[in-house]
């Protein structure tokens, strides 16, 4: 079949959708209940909490574990171990802001599990450790 070359209107259309799209994913507000439903999703299986308790405490072959930063029960504030930056409650019943954006969840996994596991979190791991963080009540 015959490559026919787009128009640069069909083209400039199809970039203002696409932008359009990203947009809208972007701006998207989540619940922690959906954003552990679809890491469930893709993991394949159940969270479990206690794992998940337990990731956010131990290290994985780096100096730092998530508690490092977070503290222990990340129900406080907490305070970057390397630069002292305040860190607001990680867990969503003690700060509702958190685990409401997905892009923002999506940036802040990967760059934590970077400093903690030295790769990216498998979507078994997020599962685990947002399933124990909603266990978290005041």
């Amino acid at each position: 079949m015959p490559h026919t070359p787009l128009s640069r209107s069909t083209t400039r259309r199809g970039l203002a959708a696409a932008a359009l799209a990203l947009a809208a994913t972007a701006a998207h507000t989540a619940t922690p209940a959906e954003l552990l439903a679809g890491y469930t999703t893709q993991a394949g299986s159940p969270a479990q909490a206690a794992r998940g308790q337990a990731f956010f405490s131990t290290t994985h072959g780096r100096a730092w574990s998530c508690a490092s930063c977070h503290g222990a029960t990340p129900t406080q504030a907490g305070k970057h171990a390397g630069t002292g930056k305040p860190i607001q409650p990680l867990a969503p019943a003690f700060n509702p802001e958190r685990f409401s954006d997905p892009a923002k969840v999506e940036k802040w996994f990967r760059r934590n599990c970077n400093d903690v596991a030295g790769r990216e979190c498998t979507a078994s791991e997020k599962a685990d450790v947002l399933a124990w963080l909603t266990t978290l009540k005041p």
